[in-house]
């Protein structure tokens, strides 16, 4: 896979430094090459084999020392696959030479979204007075868009191409691809193939960050792929540009800015001048404002919502009334309110989406202020991720009697290994024991080098196969509600292992709850609890309701 040194010489004391990191480099890429079609990588590249390469001529050598862990060259053999429609990949590509084919064959329109949605009723239930931005959200799944293409995307996923279904496109030296899925951690909407047996630059997710951060020409590059390829798509199915005339659309897709937030990054802050409305394209945001002494939580928002209609509308408002900050790593579209005004007036149906938008968020921030305690259960939804959660283990401490059948039932079902912890986060009586919440958004699948944890289908069941897991803690150490964790097997890796670096070494494996799919009953854990104060649920609204009905009877 690599080319190893033949020489056998003991190398001098100055030298096993570098070797030691060649080595290291080696094992951390080497696992992409099984069985997938990969001829060849490269050594770890020096500063000057990268700058050889026009996408690093823009930086300068500390920069490309710093980042260069994070990059190999491979050489592909012709029809292998690069990523299929669905995968959660952490790598953009450079084509170097040769051809990549780019096709859009698998997601269907139907009523049920690829990605679950965030639904209003959550909302509804937490703030648990009024409706919150149904205009938003009623639309946020897999929708059909009328044109003569006939286009099926899924509303506002990280695509890097809008192609029509069936059909495709080939990029050449000098394309970047993979860029959009891999930055805001959506998966993959299109099927890369090699055409030809071609070389490709592979960039980690990690220095493509920076590098986008550094340079602005690489961000004007990445901003003009997305505009070209995938925003027009996009904008057209959500609820306020829905039935705009296309020079409208055409005019605000070149119209916008692209900004892409590091975790608790501000956007907005309150009191500022507003000078624009923000559409949240992956990620989440939440929205604080001054209470008290300090500040409190009113909205969190999530893929497909604006903010900053209210002042938009209202022009007394001049400045913010409220403080955007990113949660995690967000994208975000930026309409500058020249521009949107001049679209309200060539389309005026706008302003009255605009308008129910603006109505539900001042009834947002005076439910919060009413409401102490609604604020902080949203605050704690989003800061401890119950908002990702698709499935989320609660117990009921007012009936639970401690018994641990849940855990050895867990256990018995899995070889011995538990799968969760009982021990985590208390609301009033609810405990939510550290178990995978199997999130809508899972960034533990991105970066395991062997595609051992994956979604089972497309369902939402997020699960490892032991098969292939090489025990590199990867998706343990992304995880931010530590709900994996690294289990020995009392076994060591073979002499012949690849990566290199496991050779002779224990074995673990990552372990997590996989909601017993594949033994063809109901988790262990609820099944087996003797008082029923074991339970999963499946959304945030079915955790407000709990929460409601131990309030109301205790």
């Amino acid at each position: 896979m690599f080319n190893r040194k033949t020489d056998k010489t003991k190398p001098a004391p100055g030298e096993k430094t570098i070797l030691k990191e060649i080595e290291q480099y080696k094992d951390r890429w080497s696992s992409y090459g099984g069985n997938t079609g990969i001829l060849s990588f490269s050594e770890k590249l020096s500063v000057s084999s990268l700058k050889t390469f026009e996408i690093f001529q823009d930086y300068d050598d500390a920069f490309l020392a710093k980042i260069s862990p994070d990059i190999s060259v491979a050489t592909w053999k012709k029809d292998a696959i690069l990523f299929t429609e669905g995968d959660y990949v952490d790598l953009a590509f450079f084509v170097v030479s040769g051809q990549v084919s780019i096709t859009f064959q698998k997601i269907e329109n139907d009523d049920t979204p690829f990605i679950q949605p965030i639904f209003d009723e959550e909302r509804t239930m937490m703030m648990a007075s009024h409706p919150i931005q149904l205009a938003q959200v009623k639309n946020q799944r897999l929708v059909k868009v009328s044109s003569p293409e006939e286009h099926t995307i899924p509303f506002l996923a990280s695509i890097d191409f809008a192609l029509p279904k069936g059909k495709g496109t080939t990029l050449g030296a000098g394309e970047l691809f993979g860029e959009i899925g891999a930055m805001s951690g959506w998966p993959q909407s299109v099927t890369a193939r090699v055409a030809v047996e071609s070389t490709l630059v592979q960039i980690r997710v990690p220095a493509l960050r920076l590098m986008k951060k550094k340079s602005s020409a690489l961000k004007a590059r990445i901003d003009a792929r997305y505009k070209e390829r995938s925003l027009l798509a996009q904008l057209k199915v959500t609820p306020l540009f829905q039935n705009c005339k296309p020079a409208i659309m055409d005019r605000l897709k070149e119209g916008v800015d692209l900004i892409s937030c590091a975790p608790d990054e501000v956007i907005i802050r309150e009191g500022e001048v507003s000078d624009a409305i923000y559409l949240v394209r992956s990620g989440f945001v939440k929205l604080l404002q001054r209470f008290s002494e300090g500040e409190m939580m009113v909205s969190y928002l999530s893929k497909g919502m604006f903010f900053g209609e209210v002042e938009l509308l209202l022009s007394e408002l001049s400045r913010w009334e409220m403080t955007a900050i990113s949660v995690e790593y967000a994208e975000i579209v930026k309409i500058p309110k020249a521009l949107f005004c001049e679209l309200v007036d060539l389309h005026p149906a706008i302003e009255e989406v605009l308008w129910e938008m603006a109505a539900s968020r001042i009834k947002e921030a005076g439910g919060s202020k009413r409401n102490i305690e609604a604020s902080e259960l949203m605050e704690t939804a989003v800061h401890s991720g119950l908002v990702q959660a698709n499935s989320l283990l609660v117990m009921d401490l007012n009936t639970c009697t401690r018994c641990d059948d849940c855990v050895r039932a867990c256990a018995a079902t899995h070889g011995g290994r538990a799968r969760f912890v009982r021990e985590g986060n208390r609301y009033n009586n609810l405990l939510i024991p550290k178990s995978c919440y199997h999130c809508r958004d899972p960034v533990c699948l991105v970066g395991c080098p062997t595609g051992a944890i994956a979604r089972t289908g497309a369902g939402a069941v997020v699960a490892i196969d032991d098969r292939i897991c090489i025990g590199c803690s990867t998706c343990a150490n992304s995880c931010p509600y530590d709900a994996i964790v690294m289990h020995p097997t009392g076994t060591v890796w073979p002499d012949d292992m690849i990566p290199t670096g496991l050779r002779g070494r224990d074995r673990f494996v990552a372990s997590k709850c996989d909601l017993c799919s594949d033994t063809g009953h109901a988790p262990a854990c609820v099944s087996n609890c003797p008082t029923s104060s074991a339970l999963r649920l499946h959304s945030l609204l079915e955790f407000t309701a709990l929460i409601k009905k131990e309030t109301v009877d205790p």
